[in-house]
């Protein structure tokens, strides 16, 4: 079963990017943390990518071969309507998370065009919300 993991903006900058609220790990760690604990489930292959315009992931939402989508959109999150659509085309289950809680933030980090086309959301746990993803979407796609 193969998962693509995607982050968007300014995800690349984790680790230097406002620790206080997104974590002191790196994007490179979380990655490897999210590897590791993948390990897990049986016959889980992981494709991580991450990039800082929307047409790229778009791109690669449209061109994957995966059975499910973890997604990061960060700041798209709040105003992509190409990755909503993109995600609604390919119907692949896919799983938004955020690192902070998006909702005891500003008011714009509330609202999310790309939740409608997600089986699901994980938010605040920092790096966990991932691992809280993965578990989420396995069990999905197992049932």
């Amino acid at each position: 079963m193969k998962i693509l993991v995607i982050n968007g903006p300014n995800i690349n900058m984790l680790g230097k990017r406002e620790p206080e609220i997104y974590g002191s790990m790196s994007l490179k760690n979380i990655e490897d943390e999210l590897f590791e604990y993948s390990k897990h489930f049986e016959g889980v292959q992981l494709e991580f990518f991450q990039s800082n315009f929307e047409g790229g992931i778009v791109e690669k939402i449209q061109s994957t071969d995966a059975h499910g989508i973890i997604i990061n959109p960060a700041a798209y999150t709040h105003t992509s309507v190409a990755i909503l659509d993109a995600l609604r085309a390919v119907k692949i289950p896919a799983v938004e998370v955020h690192l902070s809680n998006v909702n005891s933030r500003e008011n714009y980090r509330k609202i999310s065009y790309v939740a409608e086309a997600c089986i699901g959301s994980v938010s605040g746990f920092k790096q966990n919300s991932y691992k809280m993803a993965l578990f989420g979407l396995v069990n999905f796609l197992n049932e």
